[in-house]
Order: C-alpha cells, then sequence, then structure tokens
C-alpha cells in the first residue's frame, strides 16, 4: 500500500520511510504541500501522513485541497505538542486522526492501521451502494414506454415520504422490484428490507412470523423469537400479495400500522417499532372489501399511496429492450456469448400476450439463451406456447402481409388503428367503453389515440 509522508524534515521523513518499509508499505516523500498534491494527481495514494508545519502552502491548505478532491481520502496529521489545537482544527476539515511529536512507532502503526481499516470500509460500502443501485435502481426497471415512465416518476416522488405503498399490478409484473426500489430510493435505505410472502402459510404461522413468539407460546416455541416486525425495525416491510391475508390477522396487522407496537404471541411486553409497509397483490382489494373478505379500515391505511404496474401486453414498445437486458444477464451467468435476437424471434415476442408478464418473458429468454448453440436467439429456440401464439385470453390474429413498400411496424400501427376505431365505433365513441372492449385501460386507450393520431372525427370515417 502506498503511504505518502507529506514532511520538510529529512530525518523525519527517513525514520518514517524505513518503519513504513519494515511493515510492507510503500512510503512516498514529499517535502511541501505543492509536491504532495502533484503526486496525488498521478498515483495512487492509500493513506496521507501529514505534517501541519511545512514551508509555503500550509498543512492545513493541503487537507483541505486533498478533501476537495478526494473526501474517502484518510489524512492522519503530525504535529508538535504545542500546536495540537491545530490538529483538532485539522480533524474538523476532515484529517482522521493525529499523532503528537515526539511519536512512538507503535502509535503511529496503530493509527496508520485503523486508517487503512476506515479506508477499506468506506470503499466497500461505496461499492455496496453502486450495486445496489444497480440492482434496485431505477435503470434495473426497464420501462420506455410513457406508463412506465410515470411508474418511476410516482417511486422517485414517493420513496423519501413515510407514507405507506401500496403496489397494484398481474402477476409477473415485476412489484418487488418496485418496492426494493421504493426502499433504496427513500430514507430507510440504511436499514432491513423485509419480504413476507403473504399467502404461503396458515394464520397461526403467520402471526408468529410477523410479531414473533417467546418460550412456550405453542408446542415446539422452545425459545423466544423476534418476528419480521421487529427485523424490519427503522427499515421496510414488504407484503407480497397482501389480499391473502386472513381477516384476524389483519386485524393484528392493522394496530401495527396505528399504534407502531404489538406483542409477541403468547407475550405481554409491548414492543414498539418504526416500519414503512410496502404491500402488493394481483387481486381486486376493492372487490374483496366489498365482499367483506378485506378490511376497509386496513385497505385505507395501505392505500394511502398507489403504484399501479402496466402489464407487458400494454407496454409492448418495453419488449425488445427487456429482451435484450435478459439476453445479456443469461449469456453473463451461462458462460455463453448469444448476442443477438432473430428478426423473426423478435416479431413473435411482440406479438405474444405474456400473460406471465415480464416474468415469463424473462424465463423465455433464459430458455433460449441456454438452449441456444449459436450466438443467436432464433424462433426455434422459443417456448412452444410463445411460438404457438397460445397464452390466456389471447385471440389468434390472421392478417394479410404487408403490401409491398409497407414495413412490419407500419402494418402493425394500421391494424391497432383499425382495432381501436371499430371499438370505439362499438362503443358509440364512448373511451371508458371501448377500453373495455379491447381490455386495456382508458389511459393506455388514451395514450395509443394519441400516438395514432385517431380523433373523434375518426370514429365516422370508413375503415378498410
Amino acid at each position: 500500500m502506498n503511504i505518502l509522508v507529506v514532511d520538510d524534515e529529512e530525518v523525519l521523513q527517513d525514520v518514517l520511510g524505513l518503519l513504513l518499509r519494515k511493515q510492507g508499505y510503500r512510503p512516498i516523500a514529499a517535502r511541501s504541500g505543492e509536491e504532495a498534491l502533484m503526486i496525488l494527481e498521478r498515483e495512487p495514494v492509500d493513506l496521507v501522513l501529514l505534517d501541519l508545519m511545512l514551508p509555503g502552502m500550509s498543512g492545513m491548505e493541503v487537507l483541505r485541497q486533498v478533501r476537495q478532491r478526494d473526501p474517502d481520502q484518510v489524512i492522519i496529521v503530525i504535529t508538535a505538542f504545542s500546536s495540537i489545537e491545530g490538529a483538532i482544527a485539522a480533524m474538523r476539515e476532515g484529517a482522521f486522526h493525529y499523532i503528537p511529536k515526539p511519536f512512538k512507532n507503535d502509535e503511529v502503526l496503530l493509527t496508520i492501521h485503523k486508517g487503512l481499516e476506515q479506508r477499506r470500509l468506506t470503499s466497500e460500502n461505496r461499492q455496496l451502494k453502486e450495486q445496489l443501485e444497480r440492482r434496485y435502481g431505477f435503470d434495473n426497471i426497464i420501462g420506455k414506454s410513457a406508463s412506465m415512465q410515470q411508474v418511476f416518476e410516482l417511486v422517485r416522488l414517493a420513496a423519501p415520504s413515510k407514507s405507506n405503498i401500496l403496489v397494484l399490478g398481474e402477476s409477473g409484473t415485476g412489484k418487488e422490484l418496485v418496492a426494493k426500489a421504493i426502499h433504496h430510493h427513500s430514507r430507510r435505505a440504511g436499514g432491513p428490507f423485509v419480504t413476507v410472502n403473504s399467502g404461503s402459510m396458515p394464520p397461526d404461522l403467520l402471526e408468529s412470523t410477523l410479531f414473533g413468539h417467546v418460550k412456550g407460546a405453542f408446542t415446539g416455541a422452545i425459545t423466544t423469537k423476534k418476528g419480521l416486525f421487529e427485523v424490519a425495525d427503522d427499515g421496510s416491510i414488504f407484503f407480497d400479495e397482501i389480499g391473502n391475508i386472513p381477516l384476524e390477522t389483519q386485524a393484528k396487522l392493522l394496530r401495527v400500522i396505528q399504534e407502531k407496537e404489538f406483542m409477541r404471541l403468547g407475550g405481554v411486553d409491548t414492543i414498539r417499532v418504526d416500519v414503512r409497509i410496502v404491500a402488493a397483490t394481483n387481486a381486486d382489494l376493492d372487490r374483496l372489501v366489498a365482499s367483506g373478505a378485506f378490511r376497509e379500515d386496513l385497505y385505507y391505511r395501505l392505500n394511502v399511496i398507489t403504484i399501479h404496474l402496466p402489464p407487458l401486453r400494454e407496454r409492448t414498445e418495453d419488449i425488445p429492450p427487456l429482451a435484450r437486458h435478459f439476453l445479456q444477464v443469461y449469456s453473463e451467468e451461462n458462460g455463453k456469448s448469444v448476442t443477438e435476437i432473430s428478426p423473426g424471434a423478435l416479431q413473435r415476442l411482440m406479438e405474444y400476450r405474456w400473460p406471465g408478464n415480464v416474468r415469463e418473458l424473462e424465463n423465455a429468454i433464459e430458455r433460449a439463451v441456454v438452449l441456444s448453440t449459436s450466438g443467436l436467439v432464433d424462433f426455434g429456440l422459443l417456448p412452444p406456447a410463445v411460438r404457438n401464439g397460445a397464452s390466456s385470453g389471447a385471440h389468434p390474429i390472421v392478417a394479410a402481409l404487408p403490401e409491398p413498400g409497407l414495413s412490419f411496424w407500419d402494418a402493425i400501427s394500421s391494424y391497432e388503428r383499425q382495432l381501436i376505431i371499430r371499438a370505439l365505433r362499438s362503443a358509440g365513441g364512448v373511451q371508458k367503453r371501448a377500453a373495455e372492449l379491447l381490455q386495456i385501460k382508458p389511459t393506455t386507450l388514451h395514450e395509443m389515440m394519441k400516438r395514432l393520431s385517431i380523433s373523434a372525427e375518426s370514429v365516422n370515417t370508413p375503415v378498410g
């Protein structure tokens, strides 16, 4: 490791240089602040030993400039007993520690060791943050469509708040990924992110999992155990498929939200927690509330901010970038060099309705990469359901080949236009009803009409 020694005394340079070399460090000598700054510009330095009393530029000014250029640089100042106040001032400016003259060798080495450990931890934390940003940042939730851009904007606005968030969307649309992005961009990012698989366990086990239990609370409770709410304290807890939680557990969950406290099963002590709830479901919670299967008061506590994730069939423009992203991921994971998707395969990916949404697309690309014997994903490598166009609720599309000079994309746009105009005519021009006939959201229909320049007058224009 490189240690820069900034001191104009030749004797001290020799003493520190010998000491550092014996410990396996590489000392670099600088006899002025100006020389130290030039060295830092041209080569990596892991730690700086800086004398505050220098000719020309003062040690304090060197400290300020180094910290300005590299806030993570570890600087240990060396000072005489008579200028301890200056050393304390240097620490206020960001110095790691100070060593008074005359110093003991063991003291110098111990301080250097602690400083290098601090640099290592800082570097690891930065790398971890960068990994988290890559994994849970918005760049990893791929979507160029207008509907996904709205989702990103809502996450940006909602994440820093303390409000509970409800994420709605079909299975496979990426609800947990959005929940993690919310946590990562919140003030709780340094705290835990805990996932609860709400519908995968019976009520008693779910309550024990959420709230913990004391020793002897039930048969098999041989020790006291923390629940997930305790584990998630100062962080976020994500309820996957919140609609599946039994009514009796819903009442206890409501109390935690309202009072921020609970008791372990079999316990008498109240435990207070500070947890943000992000809940997700593909169920119609309004219908569950109306039928009495979901508590209305809990619904309103969870539904402070709602984020709707559109199904993949409503944002087909996101399919090519998603497919290429998964292609890169699984090529790297499997040590293969599959870099392209054939036009025929991409066309089929665009036509398929993806009942399993992004998760189904990811599985299809992973399968194709594994089976590929070349650098290409072609039509034959797609799953049979995708090749045959079979999907839940889908209807086969029979269309003639595009006329000469008409591209595939122009033909698709023309077909979309005809379909929308026919739906509008059937609905008497009422867009909400037309959206229901097309099985898309009214906002999606509105966006498509704008993109295809379809106006109210178009409804009365004959369609070929």
